[in-house]
């Protein structure tokens, strides 16, 4: 189970932001967060270290060996939760609910943009595929597709040789699965 603090300190939508740059650029100086996400330095700097004390990133060695510059590195990829993971206490679970709202709506937010500029030469040979099934499950088997589905993404992930020449594009890969009706 995640602790509060970490699912608060990722769901809120700069950090949240900040924490999707470093997972594709793997690390980064604040500046260049900052200039990406039209931010200021300070305020980068102040949602890292919220990030760095929930463990989600931290500091990184300059590559140049500078020690006057700041930059930082996912300190872990991905994060996986239930809100009924709080249901003992009314105020984590009240955090983790507002939190997995203000995912879903990140979620939309960018299934929508990406709809809106589909068209876009940059995108094109991009189909943005749906993939959706409806079948029955446990608990159990749901909480073990979830966990199948995770690490299918993160061999997936770690298969591709970014440096191989390929041009790429940033894509994201959500899922939820869930009890529904027909």
């Amino acid at each position: 189970m995640e602790d509060i603090s970490v699912i608060t300190a990722v769901h809120h939508p700069l950090r949240r932001r900040i924490y999707d740059y470093l997972l594709l650029y793997r690390t980064a100086q604040v500046t260049a967060i900052a200039r990406a996400l039209d931010s200021q330095v300070g305020s980068i700097s102040h949602h890292l270290r919220m990030l760095e004390r929930a463990g989600v990133v931290e500091r990184a060695p300059d590559p140049a060996g500078d020690k006057r510059t700041s930059w930082w590195k996912v300190a872990r990829r991905g994060l996986t939760w239930s809100t009924d993971d709080y249901a003992d206490s009314p105020a984590d679970a009240l955090l983790a609910r507002e939190a997995q709202r203000q995912g879903i709506r990140m979620q939309i937010d960018r299934l929508q943009r990406w709809h809106r500029s589909r068209r876009d030469p940059a995108y094109a040979g991009y189909d943005g595929s749906n993939t959706e099934t409806t079948a029955w499950a446990s608990a159990d088997e749901l909480r073990e597709l979830s966990a199948r589905i995770l690490g299918t993404i993160r061999e997936w992930q770690e298969g591709i040789d970014l440096d191989d020449g390929q041009e790429r594009v940033p894509v994201f890969v959500f899922a939820h699965a869930f009890p529904t009706e027909p």
